[in-house]
């Protein structure tokens, strides 16, 4: 069949498209729309070339307009969710999703697609349904959605510490499994310790670490920094010490940074990563360091050959729950976050209440740690205490469908519009001033809030929580124990509801925060939550204990 001009016109964007002249490719589809408004084709490569323009919102439009001229067009779809998740605009991004496994149940990059656009809505639950299924049908993509659900996991209402280590041992299967060697023994001369993070330079999510290098007895131990990116982007935390290591390691293969942490000798590696950087997980497999530990970042068992010891505390790691675990725990003395602030943050203001306007709660947690049950608990709170209100704030709120979505779940709950402000992201010590509108805080749950927590203690607003059925449920209680503040810590998720209902309808709350928030920070400067030195002590001797 001799082509007609509409096929020769989409020719000509295909190969403008292929050659990565994406402004010429847009021009052709204009004019063909121009001509023939009904062709599909034209609206939905008009949508790729302006989504390769970084053009997402007009490549949106386009992308509808493809659908309305013709619906369910497979194409057409995966554009819409692609330049919908370049906007962040994720509960939009779910329906095209939806839609487009349904018409092509097969494509396992859309199943991975829907799952990883799920996580960031916090239904995580439905979110490892369709990863699941992206591995099941095992095309390119099943590695990838293999690493998101040794993710997402932990913050999974529906799974315990078995699915974790079943689905983190699936991810990892295909790494060396180097055996453990037995222990060296201390050196006669300082113990040289690794540290490796891709997130050095990143201030308020660092305050434990840089707390322990910045205390380590440099006599004793050489401190290596091995770092996915350059010293000179560290802008707070880290108090530098000639004697110290710094390595950048950007842009090279995990063998060669193997190879690099080998070459400098170091006794005891600790990786600070976890399953933030998946990527880099690897390193450990190939065993540059005869002892290596898993601290910080890991609240549930890393499954990684080759992260021999894991520490965390008490609160967090019953001795019943190690058989979930791949590597040897260890529980520090005490929190095994402690903490100090070492950079300019708002001061700390009176709490809202005394106005007596009535309890302010807020959570100031990513949206992808906001799971379905903990709306429901939220939700019931705001029912029983009729006074009370509710402050979210985050980079999900950047973009007004996620807001309408979110405001939408809490309305489907019986809770009114005016008793939730959803408030977008900002710089971090503007975001930090929010606290001052909030008297209470609520943790999150299954996946507790970490840095959250300190943050929220730091500006004086105590946090409400409960401990959980595995450490990633069970950090929020470890913290607040070890802030000398275990009244605000329940026992279940009812108590958690009924904690913070009596806290909102108690005429006695407001002068009990009042009296709190004034001291706040001398309080944490004595607990042991920010006794960081002791804890510093504590963790050189857990090194020293397993080169033993």
């Amino acid at each position: 069949m001799k082509p007609t001009p509409a096929d020769r016109h989409l020719a000509d964007a295909r190969r403008h498209l292929e050659a990565k002249r994406f402004a010429d490719a847009a021009a052709v589809c204009r004019t063909l729309i121009a001509r023939s408004p009904g062709v599909a084709a034209a609206h939905e490569l008009l949508g790729e070339a302006l989504e390769q323009q970084g053009q997402s919102a007009d490549a949106e439009a386009s992308y509808r307009e493809a659908l309305r001229v013709q619906p369910d067009r497979p194409e057409s779809l995966w554009g819409l969710s692609c330049a919908l998740r370049s906007q962040k605009e994720f509960a939009a991004a779910v329906p095209a999703l939806r839609r487009l496994v349904e018409v092509t149940p097969t494509d396992f990059v859309g199943w991975h697609n829907l799952g990883t656009t799920l996580h960031e809505l916090g239904r995580t639950d439905d979110a490892l349904d369709a990863l699941g299924r992206s591995v099941r049908l095992d095309g390119f993509t099943a590695g990838m959605s293999r690493a998101a659900i040794a993710t997402v996991i932990p913050g999974s209402p529906r799974a315990d510490n078995a699915a974790v280590l079943a689905a983190r041992w699936a991810f990892t299967a295909d790494l060396p499994h180097t055996p453990c060697p037995a222990p060296p023994g201390v050196p006669d001369r300082p113990v040289r310790i690794g540290y490796v993070s891709s997130f050095f330079q990143d201030r308020n999510w660092m305050k434990p670490v840089w707390g322990v290098i910045n205390r380590h007895d440099r006599e004793r131990f050489v401190v290596h920094l091995f770092s996915e990116g350059p010293a000179d982007a560290i802008e707070h935390g880290y108090r530098p010490d000639p004697r110290d290591h710094f390595h950048d390691f950007r842009g090279q293969p995990n063998e060669v940074v193997a190879d690099r942490i080998r070459t400098a000798g170091i006794d005891v590696l600790i990786d600070l990563n976890g399953y933030s950087r998946t990527p880099r997980l690897p390193i450990y497999a190939h065993r540059p360091a005869p002892v290596q530990v898993g601290w910080f970042n890991l609240y549930a068992t890393s499954g990684v050959p080759g992260i021999d010891h894991l520490l965390g505390d008490a609160d967090v790691i019953p001795p019943t729950e190690e058989p979930h675990y791949s590597e040897r725990v260890t529980r520090l003395p005490r929190c095994y976050l402690t903490y100090e602030v070492t950079y300019p943050v708002p001061d700390v203001t009176p709490p809202p209440c005394l106005g007596g306007s009535g309890i302010t709660f807020g959570c100031l947690a990513p949206q992808y740690k906001v799971t379905p049950p903990l709306l429901d608990a939220w939700a019931r709170v705001l029912q029983l205490a009729p006074t009370s209100r509710l402050v979210m704030k985050g980079t999900f709120l950047r973009r007004p469908q996620n807001a309408d979505w979110l405001r939408h779940e809490f309305t489907s709950r019986g809770v009114p519009a005016d008793r939730v402000e959803l408030d977008g992201p900002a710089e971090h010590f503007t975001f930090l001033q929010k606290y001052a509108a909030i008297d209470v805080a609520l943790d999150s749950f299954p996946y507790n809030g970490g840095t959250t927590t300190m943050e929220s203690l730091w500006q004086g607003v105590p946090v409400v929580c409960f401990a959980g059925d595995r450490w990633g449920a069970r950090i929020g209680a470890s913290m607040m124990r070890n802030a000398g503040l275990p009244e605000f810590v329940a026992a279940d998720v009812e108590g958690y509801m009924s904690l913070a209902v009596q806290l909102a309808n108690d005429t006695a709350t407001p002068a009990r925060l009042s009296e709190l928030r004034a001291t706040m920070r001398d309080r944490l400067r004595a607990s042991r939550l920010g006794d960081v030195t002791a804890f510093t002590g504590e963790l050189e001797a857990v090194y020293l204990t397993a080169l033993s």
